[in-house]
């Protein structure tokens, strides 16, 4: 329905955003992170959501396709709803959330205010398989560089994720010429 909203940023409030697009403003709920970086006067563009109610219409906004995806994955888990997604959005990044689920840790989703340990296993339980694709571009452009050399995208997966962990700044053939000297030496 509202697929994204560019404008000019009039307001923030918390957690609201108000862009105004063609004399009409748009206020739209962000994540903790995207509300602190936006600026009054500046143009803004968001994914958004719209979720419409009996009472209300909720706009929620992202900076990105994948974080867009990942908060209607978010919002399919059964005693999640939309101000809860977005809660997780605001105090995990993405791909703290894809490494949770990934290792099975439901403990980090319960540091998010309002999520017990009951809906953090069942977070885990049913985000498991069903992640976006992998919301870490550096993640992604290695494990492509093992699959297109042959390797199994487990096992691509698993060590381009090491490799990312523990070169955060490294370029892509050093981070490549590391996971196959792991991937060899295993």
């Amino acid at each position: 329905m509202l697929a994204s909203v560019r404008g000019k940023v009039t307001s923030v409030d918390g957690s609201h955003v108000v862009v105004e697009c063609a004399g009409v403003g748009y206020e739209i709920a962000v994540p903790a992170g995207l509300a602190r970086a936006a600026q009054v006067g500046a143009e803004a563009f968001f994914h958004t959501v719209l979720i419409p109610r009996e009472d209300e219409w909720l706009l929620f906004g992202f900076a990105d396709a994948a974080t867009k995806q990942l908060f209607t994955v978010l919002r399919g888990v059964s005693g999640v709803g939309p101000k809860t997604a977005l809660g997780v959005l605001s105090h995990l990044t993405n791909a703290e959330i894809d490494d949770a689920v990934n290792a099975r840790d439901a403990d980090r989703f319960t540091t998010v205010p309002g999520i017990g340990a009951k809906t953090a296993s069942l977070i885990v339980v049913s985000l498991t398989g069903k992640m976006p694709q992998s919301t870490n571009r550096d993640v992604v452009d290695v494990i492509a560089a093992l699959t297109g050399l042959g390797w199994g995208s487990a096992a691509a997966n698993e060590a381009a994720r090491d490799v990312v962990a523990e070169l955060p700044e490294g370029s892509l053939p050093e981070r490549i010429r590391l996971a196959l000297t792991r991937l060899g030496s295993s």
